[in-house]
């Protein structure tokens, strides 16, 4: 045991002696290891940290208040969670009936049963506009006594003061970012008669991006509501809620239950803190618990996982084995001195180990310490990324002494062949610097043959697999695998392109085959990090195909639209439509309006008195069976549904817009690239035009206008038509060839007006004389923000395909990976070939011969991995997409069964398609970019020695 001891002391010292001495390679192989160790602990001490403990949330979320009431608006009695995260009404949703509860006004929380004495701080929070710097900014409105000690907790002044009085607000700090507002400013809510003075600044720790005023109590919702409603506009429906203090025991579960006899929903601290057993809590009672618990990580999920970090450290140990050999070669004539004075392979083997333990337990230390600083020195930007302030750092000693540990074994796992090669090499050999001969392994050739077998068949299984991406992923990484093991037998398959080369890359083959024991680690490593990336953009270029011909144009292509998307912003659409004509090169334009019933800033559903709208009435016999049948299509058998859906009335608008009956002239139909001539004549002549013959009958529309009153339900249930008044015109109907693009009536203003229908104006449909540029567009997007409307302008352009970033990285990471590998490949080979360098030296070969031979080893190495990596990608990207077949193919399948599609649909498109884009850029200027490098930075010439005698 003593013996043991002090052998490893011995060979510590030796491997912390050499690594010091060479130091960049330890270095080189000191960032591989760190690199992961830092970004894995500095995650485990975030993540750690964000989560925050029970009683820290319920602080953020409640203050310092035993529980928080809100309404259900079931309006009747609920069960809920403990946690009040979720709840149902007494008896299930199944007998629920939604039109027993009106939703027109908001319900506020009966508090009437809370104990006397109880504190109560009302938070009431409504949505709404605030002008800005910029022009309008979506706000969340709140009124809260932040003076109420029971408020403590859930917000933080960053600077300024609270509110005292009417007229005063505080505002976030993403707020005050966003619109260019300060402390001291005015922010004034659009349709608000007064502005409000910013007294402070705060933060909500659990949403730090959170867009949000506070004013005290009374002081901006009602006067902001009252004021809306004056101009004609949809008043604020605040969500209002209650912070309750109840003193004792604090709002215990059978309080929670009383409350939920109310309809309300309570968030109790003393039941989150101390949850009731299961069999006191009523909603499990009438429901499973196991629908209301999240699922937790699937052994499947576990399993991707594991593979990820076993290919991350076997990628790791790929890239630094050969270092850790150079150092082994470098060092042989030390090794062949331990052997010479009574050291055994025991010995051997433990001083190159040692040099991995040294180096991964340095890198352990170094990665952890900085993954550490750099969390705590980064604390304020990751808690801006995150939206969260940490509740404290939470040291987790057990996790990151495992992440530590993880880095030590790899250290150790990349010495480990290493180590087994130096120990064989006899004392002779390393004393003298020969090289010996040692047959190949027959044994990793057959098990990587059988793993890529395997691994095909598991991915070939997994396409047609319930599981299939899991199995596909899985199958993949085993022939991934496979293929690293068959790695020396596939370079020196490559050794015989070498007879067809000139001197310098031929001799770089021939070395790299000769010793593929240096070389098979360098090509392993390139190969698995080309694979996935190749993997990747095979996915992706397949996936954008895919996407390229499914994409479903808005608008003949270069035709735009400009619209409003409030009914309430119907007078600055005029403005809107001047300002288009201006900023950009309009060659057509054509206004269109919308009908409007009541007020012109009623929404187009609004149940509000006065409001309404003008619906299209479909003869009866014209409307497809499965819009007019209560139940829809469950009411029909499938055969019915599949010969139903090949019916002309059920026939499919693939286009949604906002108004598909708009007031307009013959220059829309110019703008849709509408050419029927009889379609320009009708508009002229003051007909109305339809491109849904569905509509139309003996050449007559029904338009319906429907007015919300009280008593009158004027959204009837499937099958019945809404009360109204009709109006019959008479219509043209455009021919099949003519695409609406979504609009499927256009009425003439002469029409609308004969009629007595009332039309508002919302947007403009136009063409372009060339191109908007992206200044133009942006200058569009300013004034719309100018004017404070809720609008959107649009260009068709046809499909654009997103550029992937994630791509671009992980074809930066391969060439990284790449010129890594292949260069400590190289330096290995040049320690090896030093005295073939030396004596083509010694023969008259010019300077640059050492320089091209270097720079053709890295190369060959580079070139090597890139290719087999190529092939090694196309699997998993391909078996992917053969699951997303099968599974379209399947989906089409039952939906053409059940007739939700027609035959003429046209069947799942889900192309495969190879990058050669991309593998060209990998295949020829990876290693061409490898070998350049590699050439730039070896010496020239070299030192003539001594011959060796003896």
């Amino acid at each position: 045991m003593q013996g043991w001891y002090h052998s490893w002391v011995a060979a510590l010292r030796i491997a912390r002696r050499d690594a010091w001495r060479a130091k960049g390679r330890s270095s080189l192989v000191l960032a591989m290891i760190a690199l992961p160790i830092i970004g894995v602990s500095a995650a485990d001490l975030t993540l750690r940290s964000a989560e925050l403990s029970p009683e820290q949330t319920l602080s953020r979320q409640m203050g310092a208040a035993d529980a928080r009431l809100t309404s259900s608006h079931l309006g009747l009695p609920i069960y809920q969670l403990p946690d009040g995260s979720n709840y149902a009404p007494v008896g299930g949703y199944d007998k629920y009936d939604p039109s027993s509860t009106s939703r027109d006004e908001p319900q506020e929380p009966d508090i009437s049963t809370l104990p006397a004495g109880a504190q109560v701080t009302k938070d009431a929070v409504g949505y709404g506009k605030v002008r800005t710097r910029h022009g309008l900014l979506g706000t969340d409105l709140r009124e809260l006594d932040t003076q109420s000690p029971l408020v403590a907790g859930m917000i933080t002044l960053d600077r300024g003061r609270l509110p005292e009085r009417a007229g005063e607000v505080i505002a976030t700090t993403a707020f005050l970012e966003n619109s260019g507002l300060f402390v001291g400013s005015t922010a004034t809510p659009r349709g608000a008669t007064t502005s409000y003075k910013i007294v402070g600044a705060y933060e909500r720790p659990s949403e730090l991006g959170k867009d949000e005023i506070i004013a005290p109590p009374g002081t901006l919702i009602a006067p902001l509501d009252q004021a809306l409603q004056a101009s004609g506009a949809f008043g604020i429906r605040p969500n209002v809620s209650y912070l309750v203090k109840v003193g004792g025991d604090g709002f215990t579960w059978n309080m929670v239950k009383a409350a939920n006899t109310k309809s309300l929903v309570v968030v109790s601290r003393t039941v989150r803190l101390n949850p009731p057993a299961d069999a006191d809590v009523p909603l499990y009672q009438q429901e499973s618990k196991e629908q209301y618990q999240l699922g937790a990580s699937s052994t499947s999920e576990m399993a991707v996982l594991a593979t990820v970090v076993g290919l991350a450290m076997l990628e790791i140990c790929l890239l630094a084995g050969p270092a850790f050999a150079v150092g082994a070669r470098r060092s042989r004539r030390q090794l062949g001195l331990v052997g010479a004075n009574g050291g055994d392979r025991r010995h051997i083997r433990s001083i190159v180990l040692s040099g991995g333990l040294v180096i991964g337990a340095v890198s352990a230390v170094i990665g952890t310490a900085v993954g550490v600083v750099l969390t705590i020195a980064l604390r304020p930007v990751l808690e801006d990324q995150l939206g969260v302030r940490f509740g404290g750092l939470d040291f987790r000693p057990l996790e990151l002494a495992g992440i530590a540990l993880l880095a030590v074994v790899t250290g150790l796992l990349s010495a480990i062949v290493p180590a087994v090669t130096a120990s064989r090499q006899t004392v002779l050999a390393s004393l003298t610097g020969r090289r010996g001969v040692r047959r190949a392994n027959r044994v990793l050739p057959v098990l990587g043959l059988l793993a890529v077998a395997g691994g095909a068949m598991i991915a070939l299984y997994g396409t047609a697999s319930k599981m299939g991406a899991t199995v596909v992923a899985g199958g993949s990484a085993i022939a991934e695998l496979g293929i690293v093991a068959l790695t020396p037998v596939l370079v020196g398959l490559f050794g015989r392109l070498g007879r067809w080369l000139p001197l310098s890359p031929r001799l770089a083959l021939r070395d790299a085959v000769r010793n593929r024991g240096r070389t098979a680690p360098a090509v392993a490593a390139v190969l698995a990090a080309v694979a996935g990336t190749v993997a990747v953009a095979t996915y992706e270029h397949s996936r954008d195909l895919q996407m390229r011909h499914e994409y479903v144009a808005e608008l003949p292509h270069g035709t735009g639209v400009l619209e409003a998307h409030e009914n309430s912003a119907h007078k600055e659409v005029p403005a809107l439509r001047e300002a288009l004509s201006k900023g950009l090169p309009v060659a057509v334009r054509a206004d269109v309006d919308r009908l409007v019933v009541g007020k012109p800033s009623c929404e187009s559903f609004s149940r509000e008195p006065g409001c309404g709208r003008v619906e299209v009435i479909t003869p009866k016999e014209q409307r497809c069976p499965f819009n007019d049948t209560p139940g829809g299509r469950s009411a029909f058998t499938d055969a019915q549904a599949r010969e139903l859906s090949q019916d002309w009335r059920c026939a499919e608008n693939r286009r949604g817009i906002q108004h598909s009956l708009v007031v307009a002239d013959e220059k829309l139909l110019k703008v849709l690239a509408v050419t029927d001539p009889g379609s320009v004549a009708a508009l002229k002549e003051g007909r109305a035009v339809s491109f849904d013959k569905r509509q139309v009958k003996d050449g007559k529309l029904t338009l319906r206008v429907i007015t919300a009153t009280e008593g009158v339900n004027a959204f009837p249930q499937t099958g019945e038509d809404p009360p109204g008044d009709d109006k019959v015109l008479p219509v043209h109907q455009a021919p099949d060839t003519a695409d609406g693009w979504g609009i499927e009536v256009v009425l003439p203003p002469a029409a609308a007006k004969t009629a007595g229908l009332t039309t508002a104006a919302s947007g403009s449909y136009f063409t372009l004389d060339g191109t908007a540029s992206s200044e133009q567009r942006q200058k569009i997007a300013g004034e719309i923000d100018r004017m404070g409307v809720e609008a959107t302008m649009r260009i068709e352009a046809g499909y654009q395909g997103k550029d992937s970033l994630g791509l671009l990285a992980l074809t930066v990471f391969a060439g990284l990976v790449t010129i890594g590998a292949a260069g400590i490949a190289t330096g290995l080979a040049q320690a090896d070939a030093e005295a073939d360098l030396k004596t083509l030296a010694a023969v008259g070969a010019a300077p640059r011969v050492r320089r091209t031979l270097s720079g053709f080893q890295c190369g060959v190495v580079a070139l090597m991995g890139v290719v087999l990596g190529s092939a090694a990608g196309i699997l998993p990207a391909v078996g992917l997409r053969m699951v997303q077949r099968r599974e379209l193919d399947a989906l089409y399948q039952h939906s053409l069964n059940k007739g939700y599609v027609s035959v003429q649909e046209a069947v799942p498109y889900v192309p495969i398609s190879v990058p050669w884009e991309t593998l060209a850029q990998l295949i020829i200027v990876v290693p061409l970019g490898a070998a350049l490098l590699a050439a730039l930075v070896t010496r020239s010439s070299g030192a003539l020695a001594r011959r060796t005698t003896g």
